[in-house]
């Protein structure tokens, strides 16, 4: 059995989920980077073996559960076992009224956002519960999760979708020494975030109601994420931590 501990990172070609992956590699963590994109995935990896770390590259479309199952099966055989898990991969391909959606972009958000994060929690959980071995979780959640979300609706329903599963599954697998926590971030500077954070009059609108008076940073996510996993955070399960700079209490 390696080591190390071993978390399995998705969405980690960019954004947040390469900043949590490339902190989880540098604090000692072996790390198992997914998404669809492998030249990009590549890119992270060597960053993280450049830096001293451990990485393994596993392309996935985390809205299948085939795939999510082999994502895990190639984690375990190639590093000995599985940890921790953060979920992040998400999309958002419909800005606009609800009630407007088309449903194929409908679909593509469930299964992504809610499929995709449950599918990823059951493999991991299936797997440390075989081992006996304790683990955790973390998902990436929203702010939008939480409160209303115009023009980003059902965006927002898979994010509380994602808050509800957190809080059930922290009750359910906490007698198998699996602890689940949910992050809540405000509006983070990515290229995901990119509709809100590239148009001035709403970038401008949501910096001034922010008690900080600015966007995040994915490195500031990746902080917490990092110890949610960690051994620190031993006593904490079924959490929803925000971290958006004041947002949803100004």
């Amino acid at each position: 059995m390696t080591e190390k501990r071993v978390a399995i990172v998705t969405g980690a070609s960019r954004g947040i989920g390469r900043a949590i992956a490339e902190r989880l590699g540098s604090g000692g963590w072996s790390v198992v980077l997914a998404a669809r994109n492998a030249e990009d995935l590549e890119e992270v990896r060597d960053a993280i073996q450049a830096a001293g770390g451990a990485a393994l590259a596993v392309p996935c479309h985390t809205g299948r559960a085939d795939e999510v199952d082999q994502l895990v099966r190639t984690a375990a055989a190639h590093f000995g076992q599985v940890d921790g898990l953060v979920n992040n991969a998400a999309t958002n391909p419909y800005f606009g009224p609800m009630l407007d959606v088309e449903w194929p972009a409908w679909d593509k958000t469930f299964e992504v956002n809610v499929k995709g994060y449950f599918s990823a929690c059951r493999a991991v959980a299936r797997h440390l519960r075989y081992r006996g071995a304790p683990g955790s979780i973390v998902q990436v959640s929203s702010i939008l999760g939480i409160q209303g979300a115009p023009l980003q609706g059902v965006y927002g329903m898979t994010k509380a979708a994602v808050i509800s599963m957190t809080k059930s599954l922290a009750v359910e697998l906490s007698a198998d020494r699996i602890r689940v926590n949910a992050i809540a971030p405000g509006i983070v500077d990515t290229r995901f975030a990119q509709a809100l954070t590239g148009n001035e009059a709403i970038a401008g609108m949501l910096t001034q109601r922010t008690p900080l008076g600015r966007f995040g940073r994915p490195e500031e996510i990746a902080g917490l994420a990092t110890h949610l996993l960690s051994d620190e955070a031993s006593y904490t399960t079924g959490a929803v931590v925000t971290v958006d700079g004041g947002l949803t209490v100004a």
